[in-house]
Formats: C-alpha cells, sequence, structure tokens
C-alpha cells in the first residue's frame, strides 16, 4: 500500500521541528503532493505534521494520471511510457503506477523523475474546504482514506 500526501498550508509560525518534517518528506510549497509508502516510520511523520498537509490510501488510476499529467523529470520534461520503459523494469506508466500503489516499486526507482508533484489549487466551489479543520469535522486536514481521490482529481 501507498499513500498520497498533499500540503494544504505553508510555514507561517509553525514549530521547527514539524518543519524540517515536512521538508523530509520533501513538502516544501503548498499544493506539493508526494507518493509514499505505508511504513510506521512515515506514519509518524504524517502524524507529526497532521496539522498541515492531508493524505489517503492511493488507487491504480490516480497515481498513473498523477505521473503522467503531473509528473516531470529534470529539466522540466514530461513523463512518457519510453522515460518509463528506459529508467524501469516496467513497460508503461500504467504498469509503474500498479507497481507504486502495490508496493513493488517506489517513486525513486525511476532516477531521473521528480519526487514532488506540483498540483493545481482545489477546483469547484468548496476549494479547501477549510484549512484549521480535520477532514473527519468537514476541513482539508489529517487523514482522509479513499477520499483523497476526489481531492486530487480536483487539483490535477
Amino acid at each position: 500500500m501507498t499513500w498520497i500526501v498533499v500540503r494544504a498550508r505553508s510555514n507561517v509560525k509553525v514549530e521547527r521541528s514539524i518543519r524540517e518534517t515536512m521538508g523530509m518528506l520533501n513538502l516544501t510549497k503548498v499544493n506539493h503532493a508526494v507518493i509514499i509508502p505505508e511504513n510506521p516510520q512515515y506514519k509518524g511523520m504524517l502524524q507529526k505534521a497532521k496539522d498541515y498537509i492531508t493524505w489517503g490510501n492511493a488507487d491504480a488510476g490516480l497515481v498513473e494520471r498523477m505521473i503522467s499529467e503531473r509528473g516531470r523529470l529534470v529539466g522540466d520534461k514530461p513523463i512518457t511510457d519510453s522515460d518509463v520503459k528506459e529508467h524501469t523494469e516496467y513497460s508503461s506508466i500504467k504498469d509503474f503506477a500498479a507497481a507504486i500503489v502495490s508496493g513493488d516499486a517506489t517513486v525513486k526507482d525511476m532516477p531521473n523523475m521528480k519526487r514532488v508533484f506540483r498540483l493545481h489549487p482545489p477546483r469547484g466551489p468548496k476549494g479547501w474546504g477549510g484549512l484549521k479543520r480535520t477532514y473527519v469535522v468537514g476541513g482539508a486536514l489529517g487523514s482522509r482514506g479513499d477520499d483523497i481521490t476526489a481531492l486530487v482529481e480536483r487539483m490535477i
């Protein structure tokens, strides 16, 4: 399993240890997203920064769309199936995305791929839905489970 993590709030008045944790997650700016494997170390990092980020379970279709539409190589070039085939053991973006979601591969397996996905702000009338409350009470922060798909779809 993997998680998609999106940064929702900025660094203004953030405790130093939380800022460093978000830096370790490569979430340096608002509306940046990363795809990380599900393990106890990352779980602790997410809990530490839960008041500034939102995350949920990744699915193969969403990861494929993120890589193909918002993924970039070094030099800001878009990622194509031929790039994936050349630099990994997978034949297409679809196969690579399925391997990432299942845990057989990570974003780091493609050497020249940037690990951060720069997304747009959430489109639609709701936007983020409140940046000071958790998702459980109608806000935007914390764990979303499978509902991360709807948010990231509006941001791609």
